[in-house]
């Protein structure tokens, strides 16, 4: 499926700001399942740009806007074609004793991800050593989504993913963690993952950057899952960035002086390309 994506940050300040740099990471990783065919990204006013790959291989453009300025706006153009892959064959739970040693850093807590009793908390039941692991996931993908509420407003950026575990309300993010938070404690290596939907009309999530889950098969590699959307993340999922949990992947984020009260808006839009 061919995609075309814009993504427009606008920042509007009450007074100049300068210096203003930012960390902009919103474009599309090349792998298997999806290609690149163009990006472009707009900034106004005149701004230097330069790039490089973060700790786990995504494409970062820094943002320099030296000049005095009171609007600031940051559009990112992309034309992507998503792949269809097969789903993993059958693979044991068992499997994953010999890949978790190199695959700690996916494992270990987090500031957003803490250490916690997350399988009981959400009332998962455990595998066994001898259930599939590919079936596993999915099953415990459509469980998360049949405990949880998706509510724009319930909760923010910032929410800790104990008070999401209380209230069973959010979005993508909140459901990205607490998916996170109970693979992680059963020993699946797991990975959070931003990027954009393309949804018909028909999937949550799609109004902004969407956040999913991929975890790790023997055998076969990464396995994206999307607890908010009960599905397995295929060709209408466009991956940008994936780490440990939200802040390694956010999409823009930055510092300026001046500028005394700022605003924010963030507007995106995924076409599909026949």
């Amino acid at each position: 499926m061919r995609c075309e994506i814009r993504h427009i940050t606008e920042y509007h300040y009450s007074q100049p700001a300068w210096d203003s740099f930012n960390q902009v990471r919103l474009h599309p990783t090349q792998e298997a399942r999806q290609s690149v065919r163009s990006f472009h990204l707009h900034v106004v006013p005149e701004a230097q740009v330069s790039s490089h790959k973060d700790y786990f291989g995504a494409l970062v453009h820094q943002v320099h806007v030296h000049a005095h300025h009171t609007h600031l706006r940051i559009e990112a153009q992309a034309m992507v074609d998503t792949h269809a892959l097969p789903d993993p064959g059958p693979v044991l739970v068992a499997a994953l004793e010999g890949a978790r040693s190199s695959l700690t850093e996916f494992l270990v807590p987090c500031p957003r991800v803490p250490s916690g009793p997350w399988p009981e908390v959400f009332g998962v039941t455990r595998p066994t050593p001898r259930d599939d692991l590919g079936q596993y996931l999915q099953n415990l993908n459509s469980f998360l989504y049949s405990q949880f509420q998706y509510d724009t407003e319930a909760t923010s950026v910032n929410t800790p993913l104990a008070e999401f575990a209380q209230s069973g309300r959010g979005v993508c993010q909140d459901f990205t963690h607490a998916m996170l938070g109970v693979t992680r404690q059963l020993g699946i290596p797991s990975r959070y993952v931003s990027g954009y939907l393309y949804s018909g009309g028909e999937m949550r999530g799609a109004e902004a950057t969407h956040a999913w889950v991929e975890c790790f098969i023997p055998g076969y590699g990464w396995l994206g899952l999307d607890p908010t959307n009960n599905c397995v993340a295929r060709e209408k999922h466009i991956k940008i960035a994936h780490g440990r949990e939200y802040s390694d992947v956010s999409p823009v984020r930055g510092t300026y002086y001046g500028g005394g009260q700022g605003s924010m808006s963030v507007a995106v839009y995924v076409y599909r390309q026949d």
